[in-house]
């Protein structure tokens, strides 16, 4: 298992289960599509999406939190180019990207347990991120296992 998560060789030779590597696509859509609200967004989607009451905020301190947005997408901009190359080229390396995904969300949990942010309502990414946790560890068993003998390798 160990050599599943960290292969020796990386290259294209899948050996998980093929849903596993079919719902990466979307995982990897939706981190691209996260990070660029993050940057382009007018608040970086903190008050428009996450209900941070910005306008309640001193100029300065909504700016800084906007920033942070941004920044923060960018981080999620560079793990969608990575993902890619992962689809692209290094498929043997999706159970780590898993693992990472796993941490990520379960590391926002904690985060956020011992930083809280007040927001107006409950975000709607604090929802989905219980799913990215359920859905990541279910691919993550997935993509360790072995291939089903009926299912075509992948090329």
């Amino acid at each position: 298992m160990i050599d599943r998560l960290f292969p020796t060789c990386v290259d294209n030779n899948y050996q998980g289960h093929r849903v596993a590597l079919w719902l990466f696509v979307p995982v990897t859509l939706i981190t691209f599509g996260r990070s660029l609200v993050h940057i382009f967004l007018g608040d970086g989607g903190a008050q428009s999406i996450a209900t941070i009451p910005l306008d309640t905020y001193p100029p300065d301190a909504a700016d800084a939190v906007i920033r942070g947005f941004a920044l923060w997408g960018l981080s999620q901009l560079l793990l969608a180019f990575l993902y890619i190359g992962v689809l692209w080229r290094w498929r043997t390396l999706v159970p780590l990207m898993y693992l990472l995904l796993v941490v990520e969300y379960v590391g926002r949990f904690a985060i956020g347990l011992v930083k809280p942010t007040a927001t107006l309502e409950t975000p709607p990414g604090a929802i989905a991120n219980f799913v990215f946790v359920g859905v990541g560890l279910v691919m993550l068993v997935l993509s360790l296992r072995g291939r089903d003998k009926t299912e075509i390798p992948s090329r």
